[in-house]
């Protein structure tokens, strides 16, 4: 695997950056498809990325098990319908060991820098354990990967407990603690009730309250599991029958948001059951169209909130005097510890800083006015570059597996019109890299259909949307036509880079200028 020659960096083929559902799917899918010349560049200690990394009580999936799960890899034995983290956490790295990644893996060797070289037509990686250089790279480093902390003014001199819930400080024991909650996302309304009994008071700081549904969580029995396991078209009919329905919600968020409003009467319900008191149920109550913001699953949330030692702040942290915390509204609140649930840098992602491309212009440069890529793979003025889980392939209602799962398929043909185009032209080494106009003919088409859909009308600001305003988190379709949109790379999206191999003197060539061949010539 790769090659280190003496004074040389280490080159491989290709090389994967993080190690969640993405970085692994992706090692998987390059050795089924032959490569074995690859590694998973990994930060951390450990597999796992957003599910290493949340470890908060109460951190599960709201997405049933069986559809949040790989295809290739099924698991028969998930313990409850939707499960938690520990659980998901495990399976992969099952996954890891079942299909012979572990030799692939280089752990605590976070990505510093890439750089792409024009003249040898290879990135250029800086990590922490040294350096390397690959033909391809393939970001996965998920857009859940880096915790957003607001800037709190006070919040430095607070003196005591501060941390991101995807950061858990497992070492402090809230126990009998007055604890401040900042945000009502999905992390919020899991570790609400999961430390709501421990704590001597909890409160809540709510800017906007979320819409939230029944969470119809069970333990799958083992009947059910031993059917699983002995008779597999069961746990495939599960997996398509969630599937199946999902994809059939689409429509209401994509084309017909009026729909939605039985959705809502559902979730007015689901409140009212454990509220019972008129003036928290009226703070609690969301004035945008269900589904603008991510619709969150919780059967615990509400009663949590009912209870006597929970407070709710309808109003967002403001400052920090001392251990005071004084909400927008002026509400002001003691407490020993806060915890932030503000959610991760999704639309201006860090890796983004470190990725310097062909033109010089990191991939942020590349992105200020907005993300945007070609079939959420690829981005104009970086070739043989790749995310998974790019711009504006996110999902409303259903499993991310489905579209990490799609976006390998176009990796795997990408790599495959590489190989075809290495040595059958001058120079012999190639390289792809997306047109613009590709780029933004893809991105005005996503765009154009984003404008129907309740992200976009239905009257919220979410973490789908950018500085700009703009949706570019959010696939606005099914899985089944973003499945359809990546099966096979278009080589006419695509410009064919290749390096002039040098000529005898006294040709007046110089040595390793690119040379771009148009798209035709490069599949002849």
């Amino acid at each position: 695997m790769g090659e280190r020659e003496h004074g040389r960096r280490e080159h491989v083929r290709v090389a994967v950056i993080g190690s969640g559902f993405g970085g692994l799917g992706a090692a998987v899918r390059l050795r089924r498809e032959g490569i074995t010349d690859f590694v998973v560049l990994e930060r951390a200690a450990s597999v796992g990325g957003t599910w290493r990394d949340n470890s908060y009580p109460g951190c599960a999936c709201d997405v049933p098990s069986h559809l949040y799960s790989f295809s290739f890899a099924p698991n028969p034995d998930w313990p409850r319908t939707f499960s938690g983290q520990p659980a998901i956490r495990e399976y992969l790295e099952h996954v890891a060991d079942t299909f012979g990644l572990r030799g692939h893996i280089r752990l605590d060797s976070e990505v510093r820098m890439m750089r792409w070289d024009a003249d040898a037509l290879h990135w250029e990686i800086e990590t922490a354990a040294g350096e390397l250089t690959a033909d391809v790279v393939v970001s996965a480093t998920g857009p859940l990967s880096d915790p957003k902390m607001p800037q709190v003014p006070g919040l430095a001199d607070f003196p005591g407990k501060v941390f991101h819930s995807a950061r858990w400080d497992h070492d402090y024991d809230l126990s009998g603690k007055r604890v401040a909650m900042i945000g009502t996302g999905a992390s919020a309304i899991q570790i609400v009730p999961a430390i709501a009994p421990d704590v001597q008071r909890l409160t809540l700081f709510q800017r906007t309250p979320p819409w939230v549904m029944p969470r119809t969580d069970r333990a799958i029995s083992a009947v059910e599991r031993w059917l699983h396991r002995q008779l597999p078209f069961t746990r495939a009919a599960r997996r398509g029958l969630l599937w199946g329905i999902r994809e059939l919600q689409v429509g209401a968020f994509t084309k017909r948001p009026h729909q939605l409003g039985l959705v809502e009467a559902l979730a007015k319900a689901n409140m009212a059951r454990s509220i019972k008191d008129p003036g928290l149920r009226a703070k609690l109550t969301p004035s945008y169209r269900i589904g603008c913001k991510r619709i969150l699953l919780s059967s615990a949330y509400y009663p949590a909130l009912a209870r006597p030692n929970v407070d709710l702040v309808a109003s967002g942290l403001k400052e920090v005097r001392g251990s005071v915390l004084v909400a927008a509204d002026g509400t002001e609140t003691e407490v020993d510890a806060i915890v932030f649930g503000t959610g991760f840098h999704v639309t201006d992602m860090p890796i983004a800083d470190r990725v310097v491309g062909a033109e010089g212009k990191t991939l942020a440069e590349e992105w200020k006015d907005g993300m945007q890529s070609l079939r959420g793979a690829t981005a104009a003025g970086f070739p043989n570059w790749m995310t998974i889980i790019g711009p504006n392939t996110g999902l409303g209602n259903s499993s991310m597996i489905l579209m990490i799962e799609s976006q390998l398929t176009y990796m795997a043909d990408y790599l495959r019109q590489l190989a075809l185009l290495d040595g059958s032209g001058p120079g012999g080494k190639a390289a792809l890299g997306a047109r613009r106009s590709a780029v933004n003919r893809w991105n005005r088409h996503v765009q154009a259909r984003m404008e129907r859909t309740v992200w976009n009308t239905g009257g919220c600001t979410s973490w789908y949307l950018d500085a700009q305003g703009r949706n570019t988190t959010v696939w606005p379709g099914t899985t089944g036509e973003f499945r359809k949109e990546t099966r096979t790379v278009d080589l006419a999206e695509y410009e064919v880079i290749r390096v002039r191999e040098p000529l005898p003197a006294p040709a007046a060539v110089a040595v390793g200028v690119p040379v771009r061949a148009s798209a035709e010539e490069g599949a002849a």
